[in-house]
């Protein structure tokens, strides 16, 4: 919905783009854009072009990519954080590999940002707000950060309110640090009603994982995102004493792409499979 951004994609200037879609326009007949003050929006006939030439784009810009793809088509690589591939994505992945024997799965674990075709990768799991320029992105599973414990811990410090808590050993989850305002452990005293410590002070890990891991061996009480540790939780190694405490997060999963993507078989099969692997609508889309 702008020409000087589609000249700056393009190399050429604003004018050229005018020109070249107006020379269509009058060969269509039709106009396909409304000038407005400052800003461009689709006619009804443009509205109803946009969809095919969109869909043509991506499957030749497909077919160009195919010529120097780092990855056969067989091969899928997913990009994520090591705590989402340790905690959620490896324990379930099995069956998406029963259902798809003829994709050999590749797991690139790290924090960095990747670049799609640089690196060979197909398809990326992110953790955040949900902007990534350029990439087509589908909302997964959001996060609820709550208290846990080890079974055994519990049988050596009981905790029968959450002011019990403020005395006992605690595990610091910094792995959502790097975001503006990260909830944490005095949030959570603020959201039991509960006078914490001035300084929150304990055993802390920049990895998510960690942490729960921490816990499960009773090395103290974690304040651990739900979305990394349920499978612990339904397991029983670990157990949640203030369910009704749980701590909201503006934070997402997102599923992220290239645009052209999602015309492979291997990651339109993916992304069916993790949708429905967490609970979702098939229908869930970008956004």
């Amino acid at each position: 919905m702008s020409f000087s951004s589609a000249a700056d994609e393009l190399s050429l200037t604003p004018s050229a783009v005018s020109y070249q879609v107006r020379s269509l326009e009058e060969q269509l007949g039709t106009p396909l854009f409304e000038r407005l003050n400052r800003a461009i929006a689709l006619t009804e006939a443009g509205e109803a072009l946009y969809p095919d030439v969109r869909e043509a784009f991506a499957r030749m810009r497909l077919a160009v990519d195919r010529l120097s793809a780092d990855t056969p088509d067989d091969v899928l690589v997913v990009s994520t954080g090591p705590s989402f591939a340790a905690k959620w994505l490896a324990p379930r992945l099995f069956s998406f590999m029963d259902e798809h024997p003829e994709i050999e799965v590749r797991i690139s674990a790290s924090l960095k940002l990747v670049d799609f075709a640089k690196d060979g990768i197909d398809v990326g799991v992110r953790f955040g707000g949900g902007n990534y320029p350029g990439l087509e992105q589908y909302r997964l599973l959001g996060d609820e950060l709550t208290v846990l414990v080890s079974p055994t811990f519990v049988g050596d410090n009981p905790i029968a309110v959450p002011k019990s808590v403020v005395d006992l050993p605690l595990i610091i989850d910094e792995s959502m640090s790097s975001f503006p305002n990260p909830p944490g452990w005095k949030n959570w005293f603020a959201h039991a009603g509960v006078d914490g410590p001035g300084t929150i002070r304990g055993l802390s890990f920049n990895h998510a994982d960690h942490a729960i891991d921490a816990a499960i061996r009773g090395a103290g009480v974690a304040l651990a995102r739900t979305s990394l540790a349920q499978a612990d939780m339904d397991s029983g190694l670990l157990v949640e004493p203030f369910p009704q405490l749980r701590l909201s997060t503006p934070l997402t999963f997102y599923l992220v792409m290239p645009p052209t993507a999602r015309l492979k078989p291997k990651v339109a099969a993916f992304t069916a499979w993790i949708i429905r692997e967490m609970g979702l609508p098939q229908e869930a889309g970008a956004g």
